[in-house]
């Protein structure tokens, strides 16, 4: 079996099998990031990893800002008040009835882990990543409470 074969099916694989998996780095010296600990379970992260609920407001503003979360750049989101919306990643319009705040976490932090070939990033992985810029090594796009502000943005949408 060619290696990306192999790749592609134990990736999928791990998606379908109710895997645990740990994930803890530590801080180094070069600046890399301390990710808290998480499981997965099925196709889930079942718990949250911030430190307190999260915040809708502040997952908008995550969302919509092109540093963290820019969510815009491929999905299309409801608010009507943004005028240019991605048309590479589903529509999110309804994604608060179709998910759970675990299926959405998991497909934040390693969307990966689902679907290999996806081009969206893993917004809190640090490592078996390639091409990232010089000043993001060893560091995740968002922290685990800006994901659990995201989340209870994203679980606004019901329409």
């Amino acid at each position: 079996m060619n290696r990306s074969l192999s790749v592609l099916v134990r990736g999928r694989a791990a998606a379908r099998c109710a895997a645990v998996v740990l994930v803890a780095l530590a801080a180094t010296p070069s600046g890399a990031a301390e990710l808290k600990p998480y499981r997965i379970v099925g196709d889930t992260i079942p718990e949250p990893l911030g430190w307190r609920p999260g915040d809708p407001e502040k997952g908008r503003f995550i969302a919509l800002d092109v540093d963290l979360g820019n969510c815009l750049a491929c999905h299309s989101i409801p608010i009507p008040e943004e005028p240019f919306h991605g048309t590479i990643g589903p529509d999110l319009r309804g994604i608060g009835t179709r998910l759970t705040p675990g299926q959405l976490r998991l497909r934040i932090v390693d969307p990966k882990r689902l679907k290999p070939d996806t081009p969206m990033p893993s917004y809190y992985r640090v490592e078996g990543l390639y091409r990232v810029r010089a000043d993001r090594i060893g560091k995740p796009i968002l922290d685990g409470q800006e994901i659990e502000d995201l989340i209870a943005f994203l679980m606004t949408m019901t329409r």
